[in-house]
This record gives structure tokens, C-alpha cells and sequence, in this order.
């Protein structure tokens, strides 16, 4: 039987340009005996300070990857945000909603060193308070949708979490979820004279009603205000070296049938023989490396909106000068509040449910602390 989340997702509207998130009479409410699903790491911007960069972003997207492959659908409303991420789903698909967030939480503990918080927050509790959760689906690519969402409501969500409420249990020690097709094998991405800018912003005191404008003004300054335009991702796909610094975190991703030692060595050589393939263009037993490279930028979400605007960009020092001067501009007439991130170089999450298959997910971050620290300089 189909999950009920899968189905309520797939009738959404789907809008072909990103702009559209902007637009509050695209969005859809979820049903009001829905759950909110959070997570997020904990001391995640020391874990970055720590070089633990890779393991915090691998933990964000460990429950989007378990729970598409727990309910066996990819027809999910998600959004990741760094060091965390967010689902909606079904009352009836709760329980192995609950459980897999459970064995997610022990796996991120034993496998990765992190402490992952979560929580299950229904969306009427939230409404209780006057808020909401909308969403809307956004094309990315002929394969792919991404979410958006607005109201408010995620955002309580992950603040009820972190108070301590609704708080899902770790399930017992040595659980794990399936974490197929959870990977990292891209290198860093960086542009030679560029720097890749994390930019977190919402409404200010002043600023509601003028939010989409200002909005739409800063994806028209990072030159994201078309389909597919602005990515810090090259458009013939990422760069990939060998061996790739995930790879003992991909082993551990792997089902604990072998040992880790095991694990390690098949992801050593199985990256070996895609590094082959990518660097030769020889196509495989359907596999075509040039095409799955192509769909890995299409398919990647370096742009998202969750109660405000979240991008990744790749600038050149004049044009983050112009963009720094309009974000601070706005703040100071409190139109909007902001968080930026400068850093070298993004990094690349992936969950390839199939390598033959144009519909895998790739989660961009910058690398010296992305959207967490945005957001903590926002607060600040």
C-alpha cells in the first residue's frame, strides 16, 4: 500500500520557476493531523570548526534518505538545512516515520560522533499558535522536485525541538536505519577568484509586505532569478577525485552486514571503478557518466526557502560587495534580517536511490560552516 504522505505530495501543484516561492498563493496547507519531523546536530558549527564538515552534513541528510527509503518513495516534502532537516508526512505513516528517526539518531551517535536531535511536532500544535505549514513543490529538473515552505510553522517545529519537546527517543543501541544510496563521493567545488557565500534572510520588523520584493531583488543580484541560473555548480557536473575524503563515512553508511573493514574496501574499490568511468566517459551497463553528471547540477538544492530565503552562491569580490551592501541597507531599515557565510569552497551530500536513474538528490552546503553559521550570524 502506498505511503498517504506520497500521495498528498504528488497531487501538490508543481511550478516550474523558483521565483515562484515567493508567491504565497502558490503554496498548499498541509492536513491538520500531519507531523513536522526535525533534526538538527548539535554543536554543529564546533563540529565544522573541527573539520567534521562532511559528518554534519552527512547526519542533516541521513533522515531524508532513511525515511524515502523506509516509506519507499522519494515522493516526500523535504528541505535540508545544513546541520538538520525537515519532513512533513501522513498520521498513517507515523510509525515508521518515529522509528526510522530513532535509529537515525544512534546511527548519527555510533557511526559519525554527533548527537542528532529530533522531534515529531504535529502541524496542529503550531497552528494552535497561530502559525502554519504551507508548501509547494518546485521543478528543478524533469527528474526531481524540490519544497518549499512557509507560515512559520517548520521554523517552531525546530524551536520546540531544541526546547526539549516532542522529542523522538533514540531506538536501542547498534540500531541503524537503511541508509542506501547515501553518499559523498563529490570533491569540494570552488571557482578560481571566487568565493562561495552561504546567505540566509527573512522579513524584518518592517518588512512582511516587502519581503518578495526584496526577495526577488537578491536572487536578481546572485543571478538566480531564472530557472536553473546562479548555481555554484559547473553545468557539465562536479568535480570528482579518488579516493574521495567520504569514504569512510560512505562505509559506514553501508549495511553493517561486513565489518567496517570490509565496508571500507568496497567503497575504496566501487569508487575506484566510478572514477574510471567518469574520467574515461565510458558509458557501462546503462550507466551514462556524462549525463549523470549533468543531473547532478540540475538536481542539486543551492537554492530553498523555509520561512525565508536560503542560497548558495559563487562570487566574485565586486558582486559580493554589492550584495553585502544591499543585504546591510535593508537590515538597518529593517526590512530584512540576514546571515552570510563567506568560505572557499561547497560540498555535495548525495542520496542515489539508483545510478541508472536521472532522480537522485544532492544537498549543497558551504564548507567553512554554510547555513549554520549564517544563521547563528543572523541571530548575532
Amino acid at each position: 500500500m502506498e505511503p498517504e504522505t506520497a500521495l498528498f505530495t504528488r497531487d501538490l501543484p508543481v511550478r516550474n520557476e523558483f521565483r515562484t516561492v515567493l508567491d504565497e498563493t502558490s503554496y498548499q496547507a498541509a492536513p491538520d493531523d500531519w507531523l513536522i519531523a526535525v533534526t538538527d546536530v548539535v554543536g554543529s558549527r564546533k563540529a565544522i570548526a573541527d573539520g567534521k564538515y562532511k559528518a554534519v552534513n552527512m547526519a542533516g541528510v541521513a533522515m531524508i534518505s532513511a525515511l524515502m527509503n523506509a516509506l519507499g518513495t522519494q515522493e516526500v516534502p523535504f528541505i535540508f538545512g545544513g546541520d538538520g532537516a525537515a519532513i512533513i508526512c501522513a498520521p498513517s505513516d507515523r510509525a515508521v516515520v518515529e522509528k526510522t528517526m530513532a535509529e537515525t539518531v544512534v546511527w548519527v551517535l555510533e557511526d559519525l560522533g554527533l548527537t542528532l536531535r529530533a522531534a515529531l511536532v504535529p502541524v496542529a500544535v503550531v497552528r494552535a499558535e497561530g502559525l502554519d505549514v504551507l508548501v509547494q513543490a518546485t521543478r528543478v529538473s524533469d527528474a526531481v522536485n524540490n519544497y518549499a515552505f512557509r507560515g512559520g510553522g517548520l521554523s517552531r517545529a525546530e524551536a520546540l525541538m531544541k526546547a526539549g519537546q516532542y522529542g523522538v527517543a533514540p531506538a536501542a543501541p547498534g540500531s541503524k536505519p537503511d541508509l542506501s544510496g547515501l553518499s559523498c563521493r563529490w570533491s569540494p567545488i570552488s571557482s578560481d577568484g571566487e568565493s562561495i557565500v552561504s546567505i540566509i534572510i527573512e522579513a524584518g520588523e518592517h518588512g512582511e509586505q516587502e519581503f518578495p520584493a526584496k526577495a526577488a531583488r537578491l536572487l536578481e543580484l546572485a543571478g538566480m532569478a531564472l530557472r536553473n541560473a546562479g548555481s555554484p555548480m559547473p553545468k557539465d557536473g562536479p568535480p570528482i577525485g579518488w579516493p574521495p575524503k567520504g569514504l569512510d563515512l560512505e562505509a559506514r553508511a553501508m549495511p553493517s552486514r561486513t565489518s567496517l573493514t570490509r565496508r571500507r574496501i568496497s567503497v575504496y574499490l566501487s569508487t575506484l571503478f566510478a572514477w574510471f568511468v567518469f574520467k574515461t566517459g565510458v558509458s557501462v551497463a546503462g550507466f551514462n557518466p556524462k549525463r549523470y553528471k549533468e543531473f547532478t547540477s540540475l538536481n542539486t538544492d543551492y537554492r530553498k526557502f523555509q520561512d525565508g530565503l536560503r542560497i548558495t552562491v559563487s562570487l566574485g569580490d565586486a558582486r559580493l560587495k554589492k550584495l553585502s551592501e544591499f543585504l546591510e541597507n535593508e537590515r538597518k531599515a529593517k526590512n530584512l534580517r540576514y546571515g552570510l557565510c563567506v568560505q572557499d569552497s561547497a560540498i555535495l551530500t548525495c542520496y542515489v536511490p539508483s545510478v541508472t536513474s536521472d532522480a537522485h538528490f544532492h544537498f549543497l552546503d558551504g564548507a567553512g560552516g554554510g547555513y549554520a553559521q549564517a544563521a547563528e550570524n543572523m541571530r548575532a
